[in-house]
């Protein structure tokens, strides 16, 4: 896997090219020498880690023959005080949508992502309490 970051020149705007071709701009807020023309790189942390677990949980649920239609996860971390300002605590609040599903399913997906599958979640939980709930929604 590569990136490379190329810095824009100005500020502390810094563009990222993925190995798969992407494009992501990066930026700071304005009191961190910015103009706020991006996301910060640890929203993007944050971010990627969320889409790494929902992406395991649709996978599982699907892989299950389990009629999911959504998944939605709502992600909040708080950082250390002091530099390195690691995330200390993240939460994960998964809105799942299907017709039929069961707690206990949704659950054990949540679980295997948690503890086998997501690599970024398992690597922030080296120094992040790591905490998850859920809520199944039914749909038509």
């Amino acid at each position: 896997m590569e990136c490379k970051i190329s810095w824009a020149g100005e500020g502390v705007s810094f563009t990222a090219e993925t190995g798969s071709k992407h494009r992501i701009v990066m930026d700071g807020a304005p009191d961190a020498g910015g103009q706020n023309l991006g996301a910060r790189p640890m929203e993007l942390l944050l971010a990627g880690t969320g889409g790494c677990t929902a992406f395991d949980v649709v996978t599982i649920l699907k892989k299950g023959r389990h009629d999911v239609h959504g998944c939605e996860i709502d992600v909040s971390a708080e950082r250390a005080a002091s530099d390195p300002k690691v995330f200390t605590k993240i939460h994960f609040h998964f809105r799942v949508s299907g017709k039929n599903l069961r707690r206990e399913v949704v659950t054990r997906a949540i679980e295997l992502s948690k503890e086998k599958y997501c690599s970024a979640s398992i690597m922030l939980g080296k120094t992040a309490e790591i905490t998850h709930d859920m809520e199944i929604l039914e749909s038509e």
